[in-house]
């Protein structure tokens, strides 16, 4: 018999990762803050909770996808949350970005309600999350995260466990630097060429297919080529808050990571000129932008 599984969180990562639960044939209950989100799911099979606390009253697993730490400890330790419904027994997969040490106190709090937090952050776009095709990086319980790895694998392609409470959160924040940091050399790199008169799309073909050439650089190409005509996967919000963490962990672990550094600072750039919910490939434009004025200067 399958687990039942309470999903709460349903922004753009999350709904498609609810999705896969359904067709995956997992009974499912989900709940989301903005209760119209949730409508589609009632009408593909899910039962619609109204709260956190209700949605985990009859769950053997809980997942949470949520922004950050702060709306992640209301949903779970706040009233109504997912721990006065719990019963002792149920995992909390915590899929979100929060870092390690929320990810650490929210495992110390709920096992005092015999509840096993398992923090299990994804990797991957909404492309990949609608195909059931992300990574999940994972800390906890070695034990729980067997028992739980069906529930895992209907999301995901690869589920990765890597140590304690806080590991997977810290593998999450490390993977999110490094793609912080590919997107601002590919914008670089890009921009560079076209300033130089070689044309936007040879110039990623070149990118695409050289010893740089990744995953990441193929699917990211239409954002990077054409940005207007293509939705938003990651916000360039999204990923400074989640940078803002990873550059806290490395001050706090004494490891320097200057060129994180200079990625972050080009993300605020990238916000004032693009707004908060550009796409990260975005960076692109802010880039342009700065490689345009200096021209003027210089011009001037």
């Amino acid at each position: 018999m399958k687990s039942h599984v309470a999903f709460i969180g349903l922004g753009r990562m999350g709904t498609p990762m609810a999705r896969s639960l359904l067709r995956a044939g997992f009974p499912l209950t989900v709940f989301n803050r903005t209760a119209r989100r949730a409508e589609p799911l009632r009408g593909a099979g899910a039962t619609v909770a109204g709260s956190p606390a209700e949605a985990a009253s009859g769950a053997d697993v809980v997942v949470t996808m949520l922004s950050d730490a702060a709306a992640v400890a209301s949903v779970v330790t706040g009233p109504e949350g997912v721990l006065e419904g719990a019963r002792e027994g149920t995992v909390l997969l915590e899929m979100s970005t929060i870092g390690p040490t929320a990810a650490r106190e929210l495992a110390a709090a709920a096992a005092e309600r015999g509840v096993t937090v398992l923090d299990a952050p994804v990797s991957g776009s909404v492309e990949l999350a609608e195909k059931a095709a992300l990574t999940t990086v994972v800390g906890g319980d070695r034990d729980a995260f067997e028992r739980v790895r069906p529930v895992l694998g209907a999301m995901t392609a690869a589920q990765l466990w890597l140590g304690p409470s806080g590991a997977g959160a810290t593998m999450k924040l490390a993977l999110n630097m490094l793609i912080a940091a590919t997107t601002e050399a590919i914008a670089e790199g890009l921009v560079l060429c076209e300033r130089a008169g070689i044309e936007r799309e040879r110039a990623y073909d070149a990118i695409a297919s050289s010893a740089v050439g990744s995953r990441f650089v193929d699917y990211k190409r239409a954002a990077f080529l054409t940005p207007s005509d293509e939705s938003v996967a990651f916000t360039l919000e999204l990923m400074q808050k989640d940078l803002t963490l990873a550059l806290a962990l490395a001050r706090d672990l004494r490891v320097p990571v200057p060129g994180v550094a200079a990625a972050d600072q080009m993300l605020t750039v990238a916000r004032a000129l693009q707004g908060d919910d550009g796409d990260l490939a975005r960076v692109a434009d802010a880039v342009r932008e700065l490689a345009r004025r200096g021209g003027e200067d210089a011009a001037s």
